[in-house]
């Protein structure tokens, strides 16, 4: 069964730093985009970045020149660097990955179950 275990939430203060990371659990063939989003309470999901195959990157206005996302394919990980946190980027967040499963298996797109992350003014 898939899973994208999902780590790295904490409680910081403003202006402090998480890295969040995310691991596709089980052997696949290809790892499509990957990426993270956010809801925080009251507010539908959002896009926060997300990385393709080829290596390029899409950030939310909001936290761009802040997040940074990358990935290592060698180990099916997605990482999101967040610096400068501010308050309002207190939310659950959550990976969403679109996998290829094997040769002949359309992709597919899954979701972890999301890693807390409190930011303190």
């Amino acid at each position: 069964q898939v899973q994208l275990v999902e780590s790295g939430g904490d409680l910081v203060r403003a202006g402090g730093s998480l890295r969040l990371s995310c691991e596709v659990s089980v052997n696949i063939f290809a790892i499509d985009v990957i990426g993270w989003y956010r809801q925080a309470p009251g507010k539908q999901r959002e896009l926060v970045a997300d990385i393709t195959s080829g290596g390029s990157t899409n950030y939310a206005d909001s936290v761009k020149g802040r997040f940074t996302i990358s990935r290592d394919n060698t180990i099916k990980t997605v990482y999101l660097q967040m610096n400068s946190l501010r308050p309002e980027d207190t939310a659950a967040y959550y990976c969403n990955a679109k996998l290829i499963l094997d040769r002949r298996s359309p992709p597919q797109y899954y979701w972890g179950h999301g890693t807390q992350v409190t930011v303190s003014s």
